[in-house]
């Protein structure tokens, strides 16, 4: 089946660029992949996005987007795309069915995943006492102890933010070393709320249910990387710091990428290396990781995309003609 525009990945980034593209009068369609939704499906309460006054459960809020999108005539497609040809136009996408699709345009949405532990317990309460994003949910653990996981910039970064709120910030690192900068190590270790476990790693996450059927993190198992001793440590909230990983390997070798690879962009537009392929959310953003700008690079996709195809479209009608 052949679209104006694919659009690969959903999440903000995705559905708002097909809204904009649907607007347009462009035959778009929406590949959800593994995660309908994006990553705001797996997180609790969004209060930091405009226009909800009073919060909004995330994954309400994608099906809100995804509504949105659908009115304006995107198709929402639930397969994920596992290979794609952009060697010559019409570009083509094989889907995990089988199924090929080809378009004129793409949009790369696909965002990034957080690093996680793999720690026991971590899935059971992540979204419920587990985040791995500070300026998401920093402000939901006001007055409480917090746990910050990780050794690295990132880690350092999310600490210091936390002590806006939390009452304590305790770093756990499975080592003395750090990854993370002079600066930033310093800025953390003259923080007075902050302080260090070293040499410690979560063996678990630890909870309890609600009187209203909800999941919340109580305790972290936590295990001395020297002596292999457990202790168990009351926990209010735990962030997992220790970096994000772009979902971008299906481009390898295709589009540029940074070193960990987050598509690289043209300048302030969408724009890849290969005319026509558009990158947009967390696939190509590695500082700001919000829904909200996620959603603003996504309209940037769409109206680059719409105004590319109607230059090449009419560069061709006029070389037809001419």
């Amino acid at each position: 089946m052949h679209y104006d525009i694919l659009i690969i990945g959903s999440g903000p980034a995705g559905f708002t660029a097909a809204i904009y593209a649907s607007r347009a009068g462009l035959k778009t369609a929406v590949f959800e992949g593994l995660q309908p939704g994006g990553q705001l499906t797996i997180t609790t309460e969004v209060e930091n996005y405009p226009g909800f006054e009073h919060g909004i459960m995330g994954p309400e809020m994608m099906d809100v987007f995804r509504k949105q999108a659908q009115r304006f005539g995107t198709q929402t497609i639930f397969e994920k795309i596992e290979s794609v040809s952009f060697n010559a136009r019409p570009f083509v996408c094989v889907s995990d069915r089988g199924t090929q699709y080809s378009a004129d345009a793409v949009i790369i949405a696909t965002g990034a995943s957080a690093k996680l532990l793999g720690a026991k317990g971590e899935d059971e309460y992540m979204g419920y006492g587990i985040s791995a994003c500070a300026t998401c949910d920093g402000f939901f653990f006001r007055n409480q102890h917090v746990y910050v996981i990780g050794g690295g910039d990132t880690a350092m970064e999310e600490a210091n933010y936390l002590t806006r709120f939390a009452s304590k910030v305790t770093l756990l690192h499975r080592s003395e070393n750090f990854r993370a900068s002079k600066i930033m190590l310093e800025r953390a270790k003259s923080n007075e709320k902050i302080e260090f476990m070293m040499n410690t790693a979560v063996e678990e996450f630890k909870g309890e249910l609600l009187p209203s059927g909800l999941r919340k993190l109580t305790h972290l198992v936590l295990r001395n990387t020297v002596t292999n001793e457990l202790t168990t440590h009351s926990a209010d909230g735990a962030f997992v710091a220790i970096g994000h990983q772009p979902n971008t390997a299906l481009f390898n070798g295709l589009l540029t990428m940074d070193s960990t690879g987050y598509i690289i962009t043209d300048s302030k537009s969408t724009y890849t290396n290969i005319e026509g392929v558009f990158a947009c959310g967390d696939a190509q953003d590695s500082v700001y990781r919000q829904a909200i700008t996620a959603a603003g690079s996504g309209c940037m996709a769409a109206i680059d995309a719409e105004r590319w195809l109607e230059l090449t479209r009419h560069t061709a009608h006029s070389e037809q003609h001419s």
